[in-house]
């Protein structure tokens, strides 16, 4: 089950937002009256660059025990509309992340981000505490990644041998010859392919790699460690073990955060929750069972 919710989010930008399973529904009591709801915060699920909801289903559906989980097509991605390259600003994002909670009612929220979706995350943490109860930040560094890094990310686009014949070919490319890659990985190969539409020459992007493009720009100039230092809220920092996010950088992190906790994902990389789903699920249920006994 996947149900779509439109939401509007910045400057009128049409965002799908999706739930793939129903929410828990209140138990009734010994004398057959329902009880009142348990208090279990509202979910809001944000995908990293180049990503999409889908890559949190299993993610969602596991919260969907105890949790209304929702996960959000951002701006540019997925089934979400895709404005022109001036509409990539982080603070469209952060907008469009605000807009998501209020317009579903998931308000006070855990917000739980993939990279960029976790940049998002912690800025409107940042910036509307009071819509916030817990951060959980997965793979993403709050150092600034320069220029240097901006360039090899456009080399990397111009690489792609686009359109790809089949999805077998988008799953291989990603999975096994892609540059980037330093050992096969099927997972790295599904995740992409979850990201292709079928054209009429073939297999290309649901998503414009200049507007990928344009949306990094606005964050890797600059490093995020004040707006970090102003979440209240209970953060865990979560890395993949070789994934981008060093583990000195993350204890950083969470020293600089007022509330901050760690943890780590064996064997995994910078696709922990979509990669080892299980071992994700066993790093962030500590956290999540402490914030519901808050």
């Amino acid at each position: 089950m996947a149900r779509r919710i439109d939401v509007t989010g910045a400057g009128g930008v049409r965002l799908a937002a999706w739930e793939f399973a129903d929410p828990p529904k209140p138990e009734a009591g010994p004398d057959g009256a329902v009880e009142p709801e348990s208090g279990a915060p509202g979910v809001l699920l944000l995908h990293g660059l180049m990503g999409r909801a889908s890559h949190w289903a299993s993610t969602a559906r596991w919260l969907a025990g105890r949790h209304r989980a929702v996960a959000l097509d951002q701006r540019g991605h997925g089934r979400s509309e895709k404005p022109p390259e001036a509409a990539y600003t982080r603070e469209a994002y952060v907008e469009d992340a605000e807009a998501a909670v209020e317009q579903l009612g998931l308000a006070p929220v855990v917000l739980i981000g993939h990279a960029m979706g976790a940049l998002t995350a912690w800025q409107l943490a940042a910036k509307r505490p009071e819509l916030v109860r817990g951060l959980v930040i997965c793979d993403m560094r709050a150092s600034a990644l320069g220029a240097a890094s901006q360039r090899e990310w456009a080399d990397w686009f111009r690489s792609w041998p686009v359109p790809f014949a089949s999805l077998a070919d988008v799953r291989k490319w990603f999975g096994e010859d892609d540059p980037w890659v330093e050992r096969p990985s099927p997972a790295r190969g599904a995740f992409y392919a979850e990201v292709m539409h079928e054209r009429e020459d073939g297999w290309r992007p649901v998503f414009e790699p200049r507007h990928m493009l344009s949306s990094r720009e606005t964050w890797v100039y600059d490093a995020h460690w004040e707006e970090l230092a102003q979440v209240r809220c209970p953060t865990l920092v979560v890395r993949g073990v070789d994934g981008e996010l060093g583990r000195a950088e993350a204890q950083e992190m969470v020293r600089v955060l007022p509330r901050g906790q760690y943890a780590e994902v064996p064997d995994a990389g910078h696709l922990a929750h979509y990669d080892l789903p299980e071992a994700w699920r066993g790093a962030v249920s500590p956290f999540l069972d402490g914030l519901l006994g808050d």
